[in-house]
């Protein structure tokens, strides 16, 4: 297992940290771009509505009629005329105005300007609204009255009856009242009163106010409209209650103020149309423009919010991209983008589409002489909404303010675009980093693997060099890893030879001096020596003796690696030499029990018959000098696939931890450290593995152990290759 060194560690590092910036740089560049944008277009609004109020300044004329005068507005009273949609059918059904029901004003006790009899409870009352459309005020008044009393076909008296009275402060300054009465259900009839509120006679038939009376369960209801050049900027209705068709008497008056005197009258304000005019000329068509007095009621308005035609919603248009690129965008990269970006939404619901008094800070920093915006999120939340106000100057005072409203659609569009684009780049740069680092990654990897595997070939199981590692010439930190490994590998495998030769060496070197030795010693045995020295005589013999044998077990591997490099290879009868083996040891070794288990199957093996022999030699001798005493030596001999497996094994001490390979090289032993009659060099089972390996076969050692009996041992088990024959 390699670890990359400290060095390539922080190039990966440097360059994973890298790449992850660049995402998180990018998103918050385009958050900051975005926040550049809403503030652009915080000015470029404040700059519309500036561009439009100097348009309204200094001009009088424009406000006079809208009742800028007023110091307070009073609900009920002050009257507002809401743009319609369309014209009224005059029917008295009142179906037409079922989508401006939430703007409808009720009058009742607290709007009593008369009653008869205060003991009784008030049973009339009703239900009103007055609205602008094309040069008309329109009015409704749905009037719950238990008891409805006509005007009298041949009567000359037209106040006499349930009606309805109007006065207004017209155009030119006059104070004029009329009566809206009817003998039936059906078409109106309208007069107009004297000036002097004093009197009720004579009156002039109005044919320009036109309408529908018709008879309802609760009472009636009332449909008109009056050309908007007859009304003024005052303004009053009042509901007449008769209920006595015999004496008939006045009961009550309920009405939006008392229409006796001018200045009684409340005020009625209606959308103008030359300020719409106006503002239609210089508006956005994505912006919505408004006018209010400075009481905040909406003088015009202009525009929808709605609309996706500003122009950052146009800047932000691609052009169709029919590439394969431009394909693979679309179909691909939009809708994984877009499940965390969202589309700015085209229906959203509006609070303010419909409002006919606005307020908000930015309107009262307008009123107060400054521009001032804010924004507001929509009640669906799916849309924020930018507001600007600047005010609007007559004779050094604030008489209106013009408002301008925007979304940020644009803006979210342009952001998206941008993301997009960024979220484009980042993939481009992220795959060929991606790209840049597998090949990087899989470059140290191939390397590091080839240093591992010339690694592992270089020293085989005994730990022996068989090859070189190369070094390698690239600089850098796994080129001197490779380096290194290639001096170490040589400095082991100098050491390696020099083991491996020694013994030879020894054996060389020291025969030519035991034999003067031995020589020297023959002489002197010859000669007569008394007792003592004979003795000293015999015993240099003895250690002589001793010394040449260990000399020719050094040789013997040495000799028996020369002579298997020239060998020559015959197929044989494996089965066969195994038990002519086991018949010489059980001549030779009679007190010694042996079992076994060999096969009468042909096993034809390649190889030289007397090196089996002497392999079997190394084996039983090395079990005969394991085994307690009267434990028997298994031998077994049996085809296992294609190969024959041979194991001795022999009850006695186990293998110390982690020898079972080690026992296979050359002197290596696990006998105890104590006098032995013959010399011991750890060679007979190196040599056993040399012959293993001569016929291409597998030695292996393990320990085996029978808990129930408590016998422990060792079995030594070689795996040879069967050589197929000719029939």
């Amino acid at each position: 297992m390699f670890n990359f060194p400290i060095g390539l560690r922080t190039k990966v590092a440097v360059l994973s940290l890298f790449l992850l910036c660049l995402p998180w740089l990018g998103y918050q560049y385009v958050w900051e771009m975005e926040k550049y944008l809403r503030h652009g277009q915080e000015k470029t609004l404040e700059g519309t509505t500036q561009a439009l109020a100097t348009a309204l300044h200094e001009r009088p004329k424009l406000f006079d009629s809208q009742a800028s005068f007023l110091t307070q507005v009073e609900k009920g009273r002050d009257l507002y005329a809401y743009p319609l949609s369309g014209p009224i059918q005059l029917d008295g059904k009142l179906n037409d105005w079922s989508n401006y029901r939430h703007r409808t004003l009720n009058y009742g006790v607290d709007n009593q300007i008369y009653k008869r009899d205060e003991s009784q409870p008030l049973q009339m009352s009703f239900t009103h609204m007055v609205g602008k459309y094309a040069g008309y005020l329109y009015a409704f008044f749905e009037v719950t009255d238990p008891s409805v009393i006509y005007r009298g076909k041949n009567s000359l008296s037209i106040d006499r009856n349930d009606h309805i009275a109007i006065a207004t402060l017209a155009p030119d300054g006059q104070f004029r009242r009329y009566i809206v009465a009817t003998t039936q259900d059906g078409w109106i009839s309208a007069f107009e009163l004297p000036e002097d509120p004093a009197l009720s006679k004579p009156v002039t038939p109005e044919v320009k106010i036109q309408g529908k009376w018709t008879k309802s369960k609760q009472g009636y209801n009332v449909e008109l409209r009056i050309p908007l050049n007859m009304v003024g900027s005052k303004l009053g209705f009042a509901v007449y209650d008769i209920n006595d068709s015999k004496t008939r008497a006045l009961d009550a008056v309920v009405g939006t103020s008392a229409i006796d005197d001018v200045s009684k009258l409340g005020t009625v304000l209606v959308p103008s149309p030359e300020i719409e005019s106006i503002i239609k000329g210089m508006s956005h068509n994505s912006s919505r423009i408004w006018v209010v007095d400075k009481h905040g009621r909406v003088l015009a308005k202009s525009g929808d919010i709605r609309s996706d035609n500003s122009v950052w919603s146009r800047s932000s248009i691609d052009k169709e991209d029919n590439s394969g690129w431009g394909k693979f965008k679309q179909e691909y990269l939009r809708p994984l983008y877009y499940k965390i970006l969202t589309i700015p939404a085209k229906d959203f619901i509006d609070s303010l589409q419909d409002s006919t008094v606005l307020q908000g800070s930015h309107i009262t920093k307008a009123l107060n002489g400054q521009q001032g915006s804010t924004w507001r999120l929509t009640p669906d939340s799916k849309a924020v909404v930018l507001a600007a106000a600047s005010p609007i100057w007559i004779d050094d005072k604030v008489m209106g303010v013009v408002i301008a409203e925007e979304t940020t659609h644009g803006i979210r569009t342009l952001r998206n675009k941008a993301l997009e684009k960024l979220f484009n780049v980042i993939l481009t740069i992220m795959s060929m980093g991606t790209l840049a680092l597998f090949f990087f990654a899989s470059n140290i990897s191939s390397r590091i693997r080839k240093l591992r595997d010339e690694a592992e070939q270089a020293i085989d199981s005994q730990g022996r060099i068989k090859n070189e590692i190369q070094g390698s010439k690239v600089r850098d930190e796994i080129g001197d890893l490779s380096r290194s490994f290639a001096s170490i590998v040589s400095r082991l495998s100098q050491y390696t030879h020099y083991l491996e030769n020694m013994s030879s060496r020894l054996s060389h070197e020291l025969r030519t001096p035991v034999a003067v030795v031995r020589s020297s010693l023959e002489h002197l045995g010859l000669q007569e020596l008394n007792p003592d020295s004979r003795k000293y005589v015999d015993r240099a013999q003895e250690g002589v003796n001793r010394l040449n044998m260990i000399l020719n077990n050094m040789s013997e591997a040495t000799r028996l690696e020369e002579s298997l490099s020239h060998a020559e290879q015959t197929v044989f009868p494996l089965e066969k030499v195994i038990s002519g083996c086991m018949q010489g040891y059980q001549m030779t070794y009679p007190e010694q029990t042996f079992t076994l288990d060999i096969t009468q199957e042909n096993i034809p093996v390649k190889g030289v018959p007397e090196y089996i022999a002497q392999l079997m030699d190394k084996l039983i001798a090395n079990a005969l000098e394991f085994s307690h005493n009267n434990t028997p030596i298994e031998v077994s001999l049996n085809l296992k696939g294609k190969s024959a497996e041979l194991s001795v094994c022999n009850q006695g001490p186990a293998l110390p931890e982690n020898m079972a390979e080690q026992i296979f090289e050359s002197m290596v032993s696990v006998r105890a450290q104590k006098a032995q009659d013959k010399p011991h060099l750890g060679l007979g089972l190196y040599i056993a593995r040399l012959i293993c390996q001569f016929h291409d076969g597998k030695i292996i050692a393990r320990n085996t152990q029978d808990k129930q009996a408590e016998i422990n041992g060792v079995k030594i088990t070689i795996s040879l290759p069967i050589t197929k024959t000719s029939a």
